[in-house]
């Protein structure tokens, strides 16, 4: 059983810079994985970002060397910095957690349907 809460998110125009947050508790163990989605309005959820804890990392293509994420796994904090905010990263950000895969790799895809464990998610809005 794994509980995650999300930090609040929050606006700001387009380049500049928020850091989410995501507690994470409940029982775990050093073999699982945790994420970060986003889902915009009319599209399909979108993996971010992933990490196990080795600290092997997946990112989208699309905030590549943009955003950041990180496991704070003595505090069980998962961070996202996210860097050069753009409009088009304008969505509901959710983190998340498998205990159904335990470690990024090998291809890691970061389909939703492997994670198990949800927050309720927090709103990130950049502006132009």
């Amino acid at each position: 059983q794994i509980q995650l809460a999300e930090s609040v998110g929050g606006s700001v125009q387009a380049g500049g810079s928020l850091r989410l947050s995501c507690s994470v508790s409940g029982h775990t163990t050093n073999n699982y994985v945790v994420a970060w989605f986003r889902h915009v309005l009319g599209e399909k959820r979108e993996g971010v970002a992933a990490i196990d804890a080795e600290g092997t990392r997946k990112y989208a293509d699309s905030v590549k060397g943009r955003f950041t994420i990180a496991l704070d796994t003595v505090k069980k904090i998962l961070y996202l910095q996210m860097n050069g905010l753009e409009p088009e990263d304008t969505a509901m950000y959710y983190c998340a957690a498998s205990t159904i895969r335990s470690w990024v790799s090998p291809g890691h895809t970061m389909d939703p349907n492997e994670y198990n464990y949800w927050g309720h998610g927090t709103q990130v809005t950049v502006s132009s």
